[in-house]
């Protein structure tokens, strides 16, 4: 089982916050860094100071002070950038970095976040992120030297050179969610992992035969994908520490351990042991207190090594 460490730097964080995570996720030994990709602050317990910062923006100064984690975002909205200029983006940064970017995209949820930066939120947004899917990867499979072409419902790119080309020779696309049917789909046409955000854990076995069977109608191995899962993660030495943690983001014991990886050690391991059994291969820890690094520390040292 691999450990990653994902962030939501909307509630309230500056880039060298973000920086201070990212490297203690390095020097801790967990496998990646992620952002999630929002402009506004979401709930009432924190504040969302001093501003939002752009994941792609960050990524790229993270891929220049980090030399082996992976960087990427869970998940980057499809309302945002036109596939284009994010093939652009995503390629850029993973030269950056030398080869160590993943890219997670997806329909975009948060309405309010549209609104208040004057972003459009079509109401229909499955097929855009059908469309980006397609043109992106298309973008970077084209050969040098040749150009790329594509007409849908909503885009059309003429004659693309499709530059500049990514440092590694495919990129990993993170498709996720909760559909039965077309998020499964698509998954199977385009990604190398699936991943599902904060499901239930009795769903989580039958969520990832449903994309297994969909690589199978397509003739695609299923072992291909990695299947993983994002989950809050609050956890501690003691029941102390554990209840002190909680505190700091605003949820409550009880729930935390009915819905994410969460409680004391043993507990943590236990949880972490069953998603295992579900075929749970990779684990994004949401971490929501970017100050506490001695939380990372806990987790990379008492947790980690007990699943690796």
């Amino acid at each position: 089982m691999r450990f990653r460490i994902f962030t939501e730097p909307q509630q309230g964080a500056s880039y060298d916050d973000l920086l201070a995570v990212a490297q203690a996720t390095e020097r801790l030994g967990f496998d990646a860094f992620f952002r999630s990709d929002h402009y506004l602050v979401m709930g009432d317990h924190f504040s969302g100071l001093p501003g939002p910062t752009d994941a792609w923006t960050t990524l790229a100064g993270l891929a220049r002070e980090t030399e082996r984690i992976k960087l990427g975002t869970l998940v980057s909205s499809v309302t945002y950038r036109h596939p284009g200029i994010l093939a652009i983006q995503v390629a850029q940064v993973d030269q950056m970095s030398g080869g160590r970017v993943e890219l997670g995209l997806g329909t975009g949820w948060f309405q309010e976040e549209h609104a208040a930066y004057g972003i459009p939120f079509p109401h229909k947004r499955f097929g855009m992120l059908e469309e980006q899917l397609e043109i992106v990867t298309g973008l970077w499979s084209t050969p040098v030297g040749s150009s790329y072409s594509f007409t849908g419902k909503h885009y059309t790119l003429l004659d693309s050179p499709a530059l500049p080309k990514p440092m590694q020779p495919r990129i990993p696309v993170i498709v996720g969610g909760s559909g039965a049917q077309r998020t499964p789909a698509l998954a199977a046409r385009f990604a190398g992992e699936f991943n599902l955000p904060f499901p239930q854990f009795s769903e989580i076995s039958e969520k990832f035969a449903r994309v297994r069977r969909a690589c199978e109608e397509i003739e695609r191995d299923p072992a291909e994908l990695v299947y993983s899962t994002a989950l809050i993660a609050v956890a501690g030495r003691d029941e102390s520490e554990f209840a002190r943690r909680a505190a700091a983001v605003g949820r409550e014991p009880a729930e935390l351990r009915r819905h994410g990886i969460a409680g004391t050690t043993s507990e943590v391991v236990d949880r972490l042991g069953t998603l295992q059994d579900d075929g749970v291969e990779c684990v994004y820890l949401q971490i929501m207190d970017l100050a506490d690094l001695d939380h990372l520390d806990f987790l990379a040292r008492e947790v980690v090594p007990q699943l690796t």
